[in-house]
């Protein structure tokens, strides 16, 4: 067989100190099991995705990993190019974008973290690790942003949001007694993935002319108006869904083959590629073509 010659690459530029930290997703996660950093670390990838994984890989855990950021970092290429490149790596291999559903204040939101391995990996080992609470270990799996520290006696996210009732509409001001008698109520709304713009507005849609008793109201209506309860869908144990590194669809680790999911994968690679020899998924052509784009 042919022996190949890849070019050499740029050298990738040291990780900013400070680094540019995720605010409220895409910080880098590294994925369990990697090899140590060895010089040879994505000599088959083409020169663009070699020099940005080399960034990425210098990069510290939480740092952010989104288009934007990596853009302003690595001047050499636009946010078409650098999104080019991420799709690139997830088919080679090299990264996962997964959410996470975190908990506070009475609320849930998804949080969007990106996996990195330096070492490549198929995909039956990202379903696998993405899969299971046992598959990735507990300090490697994406933490939870860190809390900020709750002062004693410092009001609810519940609370806030009903004394914030009366300067939306007058007719629904509420007293402190008032707040702290319907606080339970609001925080089950809360607890059943309401925010506070969807129980503001459920509260105020719709008022008589005239209020005369706004605490009857609101806790008439905090009943009445209840979301239900509705069970997350079947899912990982660990909480986390894949993500499309392309459109940013959600979905089962098994359904985003390669990171990506069906219709951004297009009509191309609807199966496994070969293996190689020694083991190693043998995609390097089909990445040249992939990142023949911007």
């Amino acid at each position: 067989m042919a022996a190949q010659h890849f070019s050499p690459a740029l050298p990738a530029p040291e990780a900013p100190r400070p680094h540019r930290a995720a605010k409220s997703g895409y910080g880098k996660q590294a994925a369990p099991g990697q090899a140590p950093s060895r010089p040879a670390d994505f000599a088959s990838l083409p020169e663009r995705e070699r020099y940005i994984a080399g960034y990425i890989d210098r990069l510290p855990e939480g740092a952010a990993m989104d288009i934007k950021s990596l853009a302003k970092d690595l001047p050499l290429y636009g946010q078409m190019a650098i999104g080019s490149a991420l799709r690139a790596l997830a088919v080679a291999g090299h990264l996962r974008r997964v959410r996470r559903r975190v908990e506070g204040e009475g609320a849930s939101r998804w949080v969007t973290y990106t996996y990195w391995s330096r070492t490549a990996r198929d995909n039956e080992w990202w379903t696998a690790a993405l899969s299971g609470p046992t598959d990735v270990p507990p300090q490697r799996t994406a933490p939870e942003p860190p809390a900020l520290p709750k002062a004693p006696g410092a009001p609810s996210a519940a609370y806030l949001t009903l004394a914030a009732l009366g300067r939306r509409d007058p007719r629904l001001a509420l007293s402190a007694a008032d707040c702290a008698a319907l606080e339970p109520l609001a925080a089950a709304w809360f607890a059943r993935g309401a925010g506070a713009e969807h129980l503001t507005s459920a509260l105020t849609a719709g008022l008589p002319e005239a209020v005369t008793h706004p605490l009857g109201l609101v806790r008439r209506r905090l009943t009445d108006k209840m979301p239900p309860h509705v069970p997350d869908a079947p899912g990982p144990a660990n909480g986390l869904r894949v993500e499309c590194v392309e459109c940013g669809r959600p979905g089962p680790a098994p359904a985003l083959r390669d990171g990506l999911c069906r219709p951004c994968r297009g009509p191309q690679a609807r199966t496994a590629p070969p293996e190689a020899a020694d083991g190693v998924p043998a995609r390097v052509a089909g990445l040249r073509e992939l990142m023949r784009t911007p």
